[in-house]
Order: C-alpha cells, then sequence, then structure tokens
C-alpha cells in the first residue's frame, strides 16, 4: 500500500461485515458494529461503486426491477470477497473461543483494519489482553474514527503501529505491555498476499521469537491459480489502489515451510472444507472462494 494511505481493503472489508451484518440470514459471522465505524462519505462512495457496478451489468431497461438488481448483488458481493472475508473471521474467533478456554491470556491482531472485536465481545475481552497491530496511517485513521463515534477504549486494548514492510513485529511488541511469557493467539487476516513471501515468513518467525509454546497464529493466503479473467481483473484493480497481490503458497509444501520457522501446521482448510463449514445450506448464492484457504499453525 501506499506509505500515508489508509488501506482501502481494510474499509472495504469492514463494509462487507457490515453488509452481511444487516441484511443476511443466518449470519457467518455478525460484525453488528462495522457500519458505524466506516465513515459515511467512504459508505458513500463504496455504495456509489456497487451501483455503478450494477448498471454495468443489469440492462438500462431492467434498472427499475429491484428483483433484477437484486439478484445480481450476491455475484458482486462474492466476487469482492463477501464469503471469504465473513467465514476467515467466523473460523478465527471459533478458535480463540477455545483457545482462551486453554489459557490463552494475549489477543495479538495482525493487520488490524477497522476491527471490532474489543467492542464487541465484551466476554471475550474480559480474559485476555488485545493488541491491534497495523500499518501505522490505517490506525491512524481507525483512532480518529473511534474519538468521532466516541467510543470508549478498553484499558486492555493496546494499539501498535507496525509497517511489516520495514519494521519488526517482535520490536513493536517488546515496546509495549506485551508479555513474551503469556500464551497468545495471533490472528493475521487478510495481509499475506500484499506482502512478499520474505515478508511473510519474517513476521511468522517474530511470532515464534515472542511466544511461547502452544501459542497459535491463524493467517488467510492465496493459492496459486491459472490466470483467469476474474483473477486477471482483481489483481489490475487491487494494483490500482496500491495494494497489489504480491505472495500466493503452495498448500502442499505449507507445512514444510512453516516447520523451518518453529511452527506446526495443525489445519490447513481448503475451500471445499470452507464451503462444507460455512456455505453448505445456505441460499444466498454465497459459496467458499477457491483462491483461498485458512491455516492455523502452533509454535513448538
Amino acid at each position: 500500500m501506499k506509505e500515508n494511505q489508509v488501506s482501502l481493503t481494510a474499509i472495504m472489508t469492514a463494509y462487507l461485515r457490515a453488509y452481511h451484518a444487516m441484511n443476511d440470514t443466518p449470519k457467518i459471522f455478525d460484525d453488528f458494529l462495522a457500519y458505524r465505524l466506516i465513515p459515511d462519505e467512504r459508505r458513500a462512495l463504496i455504495e456509489q461503486g456497487f451501483f455503478r457496478a450494477l448498471q454495468i451489468n443489469v440492462p438500462e431497461s431492467n434498472l427499475a426491477c429491484s428483483d433484477q438488481t437484486t439478484n445480481t448483488l450476491p455475484s458482486l458481493l462474492q466476487a469482492m470477497g463477501l464469503p471469504s472475508v465473513l467465514s476467515r473471521s467466523r473460523y478465527t474467533e471459533d478458535n480463540l473461543d477455545q483457545a482462551v478456554k486453554q489459557g490463552v491470556e494475549q489477543y495479538v491482531i495482525l493487520g488490524a483494519g477497522l476491527d471490532t472485536f474489543a467492542f464487541r465481545r465484551p466476554d471475550l475481552l474480559s480474559q485476555v489482553q488485545v493488541f491491534e497491530v497495523d500499518h501505522p496511517a490505517t490506525q491512524a485513521f481507525k483512532l480518529n474514527r473511534l474519538a468521532e463515534l466516541e467510543w470508549e477504549i478498553p484499558s486492555n486494548l493496546h494499539f501498535v503501529p507496525v509497517d511489516f514492510t520495514k519494521e519488526s513485529l517482535a520490536d513493536a511488541l517488546k515496546g509495549t505491555s506485551y508479555d513474551l511469557q503469556t500464551k497468545s493467539f495471533f490472528s493475521w487476516l487478510g495481509v499475506t498476499m500484499y506482502l512478499t513471501r520474505n515478508e511473510v515468513f519474517a513476521t511468522l518467525r517474530s511470532i515464534t521469537d515472542i511466544a511461547p509454546v502452544g501459542s497459535a497464529v491463524i493467517f488467510d493466503y492465496f493459492v496459486p491459480e491459472e490466470a483467469t479473467p476474474y483473477m486477471k481483473k482483481m489483481q489490475e484493480n487491487l494494483r490500482k489502489i496500491g495494494e497489489p497481490i504480491k505472495t500466493t503458497f503452495d498448500p502442499s509444501t505449507l507445512a514444510f515451510e512453516l516447520e523451518s520457522l518453529g511452527l506446526r501446521l495443525h489445519e490447513n482448510l481448503s475451500p471445499s472444507d470452507i464451503q462444507e463449514r460455512y456455505f453448505q445450506s445456505r441460499t444466498d448464492s454465497y459459496y467458499a472462494s477457491k483462491h483461498v484457504r485458512f491455516a492455523r499453525a502452533v509454535v513448538e
């Protein structure tokens, strides 16, 4: 992403979570606070973009027909990654629930964006110290928005600005109240694909340096795929906003690569696994992306 620019994908991700919370049933992941975190002018721009996209897909003579327009919206949201955003968040917080029951006391959210966990889950917040780690520009955007909303920041929520392309996660956390001896849970969603392979490995290695045995990390990643028209279009759009896709991982070699960093791969959910777990009985046309997997690894 550009040096001083808030991550546009972070804002869009929050909007997708908000849309689902307000419009879809049943809920895969109910982020009922996300809509408020997005400033009015940003929401308006996103919704204008939706309308323009629907105009392209729906013949002009049918624009007045709400059924026609609505019928195209799920496919648009699918293409924008809504199912991946929802299922990875649900997967993460389901695992966090279990981790806290097993003694985890620190939750580190890497690339936190407009995450609402600390305000949405008081049941878990009371049991963990939360560290939101993100690019300084995106974090400043969020802090300004929290001030505008006059939301009280919990005492156990800590903000840690880090540029993963220039700084060490370990060094950044050592300058905070993060406890090197306390079992921790890390989530890293929607980030690995925008970094180089070396930057991804450096961050994962930082986790093994600062987290005791038994700590866990969950991250999503893109898999190498044939350059389909859809993938080419998505990559071009991301390049235009300064957030190009840089890295994919081969699922068959990921366990070996993580082993060399001191991590043991416990789960490596395939698209079919994600489909079965979160989308099997839905009727809204959402389905798991064939380009995305979820990994859960544990510090050895």
